[in-house]
């Protein structure tokens, strides 16, 4: 349980190596899919267009929207942009900057999909196949003798080897080998495209844009961060009120057994140890509530949060009153809380 613990804490705190990995494996997957998956050309000039173009892109869109919805910042990224603006203002380019990096991993798999379909090439050739140049490749002298339709006809089936009867207008093996060709050079072109592509987005981009690719950088890491210690925070209050909910009813409920621990910390006194651990216990749980202590508060809060999220300049905002954050008036005492996080 200690080794499946600290590969949990660090894949929490590597985060993004984590989600590389998890693209890198759906890359794999993908091009496992596609040798597992059985290509049925129907053969039909009205249909191999069509099923060779939803071969060719809706998986890649399943696989798009799959590592969206794997990412954990799909929520935060339509939380920051549908939050109202109250105190804080949104920046464009932050939001930006978190679509891209969620979506250049998300187009990991679907790119490698596209690239291996292009060169196994079965896909292009039922996609093409009516297309090709029988007056270059067959015997051209009786294409005008052919009526357009039966032309069609012919050359559709041309990736059904089975079903192919065109042998003495074109020779299959000769058509096939012309689309697989056209086919894998449009594949090592793809691939060349999008590597070039991503060594420009990752590697040249930010050295002309140096100084906003930072800022975004820095405050697309703040709001990530932010969301997960206010979610921290959520969860220790509610521990802790929940508790001294739990308390309070057992106390209400059998008062007799308040009695009697209070006659047995009598008898412990001379020792000095069981009431005031009882003592100390109760203070850190209400010390943790933070002075909300109702529900109807707890809401106000929670809704302030996410219609006026108070402004980025510490030292420096006003006190919370109401339902936002108001003006006037001197600043109450607050009590500084230091917390150390160990990733051990």
């Amino acid at each position: 349980m200690d080794k499946f613990r600290m590969i949990f804490q660090f894949l929490q705190s590597n985060q993004e190596s984590f989600m590389n990995g998890i693209c890198g494996i759906m890359a794999l997957a993908s091009a496992q899919m596609y040798s597992a998956f059985d290509f049925n050309c129907p053969c039909l000039p009205g249909y191999n267009a069509a099923y060779s173009a939803g071969i060719l892109l809706a998986p890649p869109l399943v696989l798009f929207l799959l590592g969206l919805v794997m990412n954990n910042n799909v929520s935060m990224l339509a939380e920051e942009w549908k939050r109202p603006p109250g105190r804080r203002a949104k920046d464009p380019a932050v939001l930006r900057y978190m679509f891209c990096s969620m979506a250049q991993r998300a187009l990991i798999a679907p790119v490698v999909w596209v690239a291996v379909t292009l060169l196994d090439g079965k896909c292009f050739l039922c996609a093409f196949c009516t297309a090709v140049p029988v007056s270059l490749l067959g015997n051209g002298s009786l294409v005008p003798g052919l009526p357009p339709p039966e032309l069609a006809r012919l050359l559709a089936r041309v990736p059904c080897p089975e079903i192919y009867d065109g042998d003495w207008l074109l020779a299959r093996e000769v058509a096939v080998r012309y689309l697989r060709c056209i086919s894998q050079a449009l594949g090592w072109s793809f691939v060349l495209l999008t590597t070039l592509l991503a060594f420009v987005v990752r590697s040249v981009r930010p050295c002309f844009t140096q100084a906003a690719f930072l800022k975004s950088k820095y405050w697309s890491h703040y709001i990530d961060i932010e969301r997960k210690l206010f979610d921290e925070t959520c969860t220790e209050h509610a521990k802790a009120f929940a508790k001294v909910c739990i308390q309070q009813f057992f106390e209400a409920m059998n008062h007799d057994l308040e009695l009697g621990h209070a006659h047995g910390a009598l008898a412990a006194g001379p020792t000095g140890s069981a009431a005031p651990a009882t003592t100390e216990g109760a203070d850190e749980e209400r010390e943790k509530l933070r002075g909300i202590t109702d529900q109807g508060t707890m809401n106000r809060l929670l809704t302030s949060w996410h219609e006026c999220k108070p402004p980025l300049r510490l030292g420096q905002e006003e006190p919370l009153v109401g339902n936002g954050w108001a003006g006037g008036g001197p600043r109450p005492s607050r009590k500084e809380v230091a917390t150390y996080f160990s990733k051990v």
